[in-house]
């Protein structure tokens, strides 16, 4: 497996954690609470929707960044 795919892989539960809190907060200290009981699967399925491709960018930079420090050490990057 990649590198990245492993980076984004740890950052995608971080990731899916906050904007699952995020969403639950809104919906249960709103008048939207009333309906929790039928917003809370739409919450799950688009904070691990979102997760994906945020947690995919974050992984790329987090490796790109990774790449700029060793190149300014002088040793070699390679892939």
């Amino acid at each position: 497996m990649p590198v990245r795919v492993q980076i984004a892989a740890m950052i995608f539960l971080m990731v899916q954690a906050v904007l699952f809190g995020v969403g639950t907060v809104v919906i249960l200290s709103t008048n939207l609470a009333d309906d929790a009981f039928t917003l809370m699967p739409a919450v799950v399925i688009g904070s691990t929707l979102f997760s994906i491709p945020i947690s995919w960018a974050i992984g790329v930079w987090l490796r790109g960044s990774k790449r700029e420090q060793r190149s300014t050490r002088g040793e070699r990057v390679t892939g």
